[in-house]
């Protein structure tokens, strides 16, 4: 039997859940063979799942290889776009819905392969929610797996919303309001990378939040 070629395409500059794929990637099923990439144009002729990827790929990519999948976490078509499982957490979301899709030229409009969910419980920060969204992740590509090829496509139905893309302008925070009405926001900053802030007296301080 031909071992089938699979490989997963990350984005260099959102790649935070590469350390969360090398440990879980010995756990599918080994009648595929699997490769890491960050680099589209070296993809060829394989089954590509695109995790947490935020270009747009074009349609000679979709052509040249045999599916191209991706795995967006809401309830398509709801939350297409940036930052779902974020602009989530700051509208007071618990139960996150995982998508699987085909991916197509228009963004995140594929047929729909597989869906799943994962639970938060409101307290987890950044790191805890990502470790969860990885672990669903995961969960939806290992059925998907094991049902290949035979899987049944079914067509996105109902009215569909978009996020904007979220940058570290976001994160600010108003000293006029408490911190458990912000708590959501501090839940989903990045500390290395975008930390939340805040303006007082024409100064800008930073802050960095930590679960003891």
């Amino acid at each position: 039997m031909l071992t089938r070629k699979i490989t997963f395409l990350l984005d260099k500059k959102n790649d935070w859940i590469q350390p969360y794929l090398k440990n879980y990637i010995n756990k599918f099923s080994k009648k595929y063979k699997y490769t890491i990439s960050k680099n589209s144009r070296k993809i060829k002729n394989k089954i590509v799942f695109v995790l947490c990827y935020t270009k747009i790929l074009g349609n000679n990519f979709l052509k040249n290889n045999a599916e191209v999948l991706i795995i967006h976490p809401s309830k398509l078509p709801k939350d297409k776009g940036f930052s779902p499982v974020q602009n989530q957490v700051l509208r007071n979301k618990n139960l996150i819905h995982i998508t699987l899709l085909r991916a197509s030229e228009e963004v995140d409009a594929g047929p729909i392969a597989i869906k799943s969910t994962f639970l938060l419980k409101g307290d987890e920060l950044s790191e805890e929610i990502r470790k969860k969204q990885a672990s669903a992740i995961f969960l939806v590509i290992k059925k998907f797996l094991a049902k290949y090829p035979n899987i049944q496509y079914r067509k996105q139905i109902g009215v569909g919303s978009f996020n904007k893309r979220r940058t570290a302008f976001s994160n600010e925070l108003n000293i006029n309001k408490s911190i458990k009405s912000q708590f959501n926001l501090l839940r989903i900053v990045d500390n290395k990378l975008y930390p939340a802030f805040f303006k007082y007296k024409k100064n800008l301080y930073y802050i960095y939040i930590k679960k003891k």
